[in-house]
């Protein structure tokens, strides 16, 4: 791509992601009108977040769900809840052989190529893309976060052995998005976090040059960090060494937005991000003291807070809680083995289904909700659960008929675990130095 088409993204992105955006997941699409209220509450305190609601394709088929059921169920919600401002639909961690069950219902796609970084590019793709990215091998400052060292030409040759053939895959599938879409119709998301190790400043620079080359106006991109981002449990590693990564990516998307003419509103993008309450006041920092935007993925949160109404709304509600739990506990390896990465399950430290059996309403919530002050919180427990989804969609209309049945006990819960342990410390908390 020659540099005045490079420069040109800026202004083809067409339709575009606001400053402020957060992912929900809402696997059984129930409480698409309760996670709405969360941005109208935030919105009332003068702050716009959009919902961006997200559905992969595996957890469609582990539901038996049409990605059309996304989008009907986000605009029930944006019409009885009048909210005026954008929302989006995300097929989420889609590749080349699943987007096109998403092209009638999806405005926002998040291309997973995780799969294909180490994958090796043709050599004359890394000639050429040293031919036209001379001033990588160059000092690069970077605003307010010093320089990025040099690389050497061996350096650089490595890092786009590892990431450009990823790029090029996220390349493909934007470019057969976009024949069935129009340019500008979408907005995009390239994944690059389900990897091993985490990507380095100089390496997000490379990945979003070469993004850029292969002519995606990205929108949002989600690297992977250090430390561990277990499903629906608080984040694992070193604070500090978070924060320096977070502030030093921003500086680099700051960077390649000028540099290659990437769209202005590029932000990143925080993947299993639902409950890492440790990381969200560095977050809020970074935001604050550079106005840069972000995108936070919940995902299966709202699942979970589910599972916590049933129980608080006590009789049936309690009694299919406790039988998913006996399930999902029967046959814990099964559901465990797709996740294996991104959780941390100690065996002896579940509770038996037997025990589970002659808890209270307030035992079982106070185990599931993700209060670390509380004694009874028990994080195994609630990654089990979280991975256990596919218990109840095997209850099919059952467990459907259950969530009507206590709807108040359940929004409830989904409104106040999105609004008060994620929108308010994220976007809203007056002191971002706490």
């Amino acid at each position: 791509m020659t540099s005045s088409a490079t420069h040109s993204l800026a202004s083809s992105a067409g339709l575009r992601l606001a400053k402020y955006s957060l992912g929900v997941g809402d696997r059984f699409a129930h409480q698409a009108r309760a996670q709405l209220r969360a941005c109208v509450m935030a919105s009332q305190r003068g702050v716009e977040i959009i919902p961006v609601w997200n559905k992969s394709n595996r957890e469609h088929l582990i539901v038996g769900s049409q990605p059309g059921s996304v989008r009907a169920a986000a605009e029930i919600a944006v019409r009885e809840l009048a909210w005026a401002r954008p929302f989006h639909v995300d097929a989420d961690h889609i590749n080349l052989d699943t987007v096109d069950g998403f092209l009638q219902s999806s405005d926002f796609y998040t291309l997973d190529v995780a799969y294909a970084i180490g994958q090796p590019p043709q050599p004359s793709a890394i000639d050429a893309f040293f031919d036209r990215h001379p001033e990588l091998l160059r000092p690069i400052e970077l605003q307010d976060r010093g320089s990025l060292r040099q690389l050497s030409r061996e350096r650089l040759a490595e890092i786009a052995a590892k990431y450009l053939f990823a790029t090029q895959e996220a390349g493909k599938i934007y470019r057969h998005i976009e024949g069935a879409l129009g340019t500008g119709a979408f907005i995009t998301e390239v994944s690059m976090d389900e990897t091993d190790t985490p990507q380095s400043p100089a390496e997000l620079l490379v990945i979003l040059a070469a993004l850029s080359d292969e002519g995606i106006p990205l929108q949002t991109i989600a690297p992977k960090f250090t430390g561990r981002f277990n499903k629906g449990v608080d984040y694992v590693g070193d604070v500090a060494q978070f924060e320096v990564e977070f502030r030093s990516d921003l500086a680099v998307i700051a960077h390649a937005i000028d540099a290659y003419g990437l769209p202005a509103q590029l932000k990143l993008s925080i993947h299993s991000g639902s409950d890492k309450f440790s990381i969200y006041p560095a977050i809020r920092r970074a935001l604050r003291d550079t106005g840069a935007g972000v995108h936070v993925k919940t995902a299966g949160t709202t699942w979970l807070e589910e599972l916590v109404g049933l129980a608080e709304a006590g009789g049936d509600g309690l009694g299919l809680a406790k039988e998913i739990y006996a399930e999902a506990h029967a046959h814990r390896d099964e559901l465990c083995a797709p996740y294996a990465a991104v959780i941390d399950i100690s065996a002896e430290r579940l509770p038996t289904p037997q025990q589970v059996k002659g808890w209270s309403s307030q035992q079982f919530a106070n185990a599931l909700r993700h209060d670390q002050k509380c004694p009874e919180y028990n994080p195994d427990f609630r990654q089990l659960l979280h991975v256990g989804y596919k218990v109840a969609a095997k209850l099919g209309q059952r467990y459907l008929d259950m969530l009507v049945a206590c709807e108040d006990s359940i929004s409830r819960n989904v409104i106040a675990n999105l609004y008060e342990r994620h929108i308010t410390p994220i976007f809203l908390a007056g002191d971002a130095s706490a």
